[in-house]
């Protein structure tokens, strides 16, 4: 699929993900959102990719939905499929960022607002330029604030209190008490985000290929496993499976010479 409103620049095994409507801060159009579909839907099973980072053009991370786009557009033109037309075409974007097995650091600067918010919620890492603002903005056209994950993705990360105020009454959160509050892990100035990003990346790439999905999921099951019992079920599961790769052996050989471990595929 050719992409027009998103960019993808392959660095080895980094994909660096760039929203591309800067005329639009990247707000969110029709053909966005089947490109990002298309994107992470086929993330699942290529094990070329084993880190993606996602960032905006321009002045902002994105503006949240292309209200303007919407009005002017009939909504049944589109084959969406399923049984909640754009809403859950929208939806199975983030659906599908949690589900592929690649982390994802969010770079977020400017404004991430409405669904765009929930695109820094839904990656794995957030780190904010100093410009970021983010904000629940559904609740001020008209609509709940419960939408795209936001409800499930934002609790987890700041608590219910901090959640109810954001959501409840739409207000910006602004790079300070996002470091503040535990929804970023750093903030740094605008012009720094892509080298603070390769930091993380260059740990990333420290771990072993099945050891990094491997923890992504198992984050994701363990946040709502029903039991500490549960939890570590899926904790055995994982390390007999990556004990078992050969890159385990390669991972302990690398750390008793001092050099970084050379993976296979697995």
């Amino acid at each position: 699929m050719t992409y027009e409103t998103i960019s993808v620049e392959k660095r080895g095994q980094v994909d660096w993900l760039t929203l591309n409507r800067p005329e639009a801060l990247n707000a969110i159009s029709v053909e966005m959102v089947g490109e990002l579909n298309d994107y992470f839907g086929g993330l699942y099973h290529d094990g070329t990719v084993r880190t993606v980072v996602m960032r905006g053009a321009g002045r902002a991370f994105c503006a949240g939905l292309d209200i303007k786009q919407r009005e002017d557009r009939d909504e049944r033109d589109v084959p969406f499929g399923g049984g909640f037309g754009f809403q859950g075409y929208l939806a199975d974007v983030y659906i599908k960022m949690r589900r592929c097995p690649q982390p994802i650091i969010a770079l977020v600067h400017g404004a991430a607002c409405g669904g765009g918010f929930a695109f820094a919620l839904a990656a794995d890492i957030r780190i904010a330029g100093e410009s970021a603002k983010m904000n629940a903005a559904f609740i001020r056209i008209g609509l709940s604030s419960c939408d795209m994950g936001v409800s499930y993705f934002l609790p987890r990360l700041v608590g219910t209190s901090v959640a109810s105020e954001l959501m409840l009454t739409g207000r910006f959160i602004h790079a300070p008490r996002a470091l503040a509050t535990g929804l970023v892990s750093e903030v740094v100035p605008d012009d720094q985000l892509e080298r603070a990003a390769q930091g993380y990346v260059d740990d990333m790439l420290h771990a072993s290929p099945m050891g990094l999905r491997m923890t992504k999921e198992g984050l994701n099951l363990s946040v709502d496993a029903a039991s500490l019992e549960a939890a570590m079920a899926i904790e055995n599961r994982n390390q007999l499976m990556t004990s078992r790769s050969p890159n385990f052996a390669e991972g302990m050989k690398a750390f008793l010479e001092k050099r970084p471990p050379v993976y296979i595929a697995d």
